[in-house]
């Protein structure tokens, strides 16, 4: 069968990119840059561990301060990565 219209390769794509799937592992393959934009270099630098697993962020810290500060801030990291990675990727963030 042949197409009539065609397509620019860059709209195929584009499209391809912003199916819920494809966007939301693209967002999960870029979450440690998201989080270093989010918290700092250097909350970025104490973080030792962060994994997503069923939409709950799971973040292990080195400093207990530094994990005090972010458990009160849970809320709003939440909605910060969530607004930065462009689709509702966390539901939760657990800080250890």
């Amino acid at each position: 069968m042949r197409r009539t219209q065609t397509q620019l390769m860059g709209d195929l794509l584009e499209e391809f990119f912003q199916r819920p799937y494809i966007a939301a592992k693209i967002a999960e393959g870029k979450l440690p840059e998201t989080w270093r934009a989010v918290v700092g270099n250097r909350t970025a630098d104490e973080t030792t561990e962060l994994r997503l697993e069923n939409h709950i962020l799971h973040v292990r810290v080195r400093s207990s301060v530094l994990r005090q500060e972010l458990f009160y801030q849970r809320e709003a990291l939440k909605e910060e990565l969530n607004a930065r990675s462009g689709v509702r990727l966390i539901n939760a963030v657990i800080i250890r």
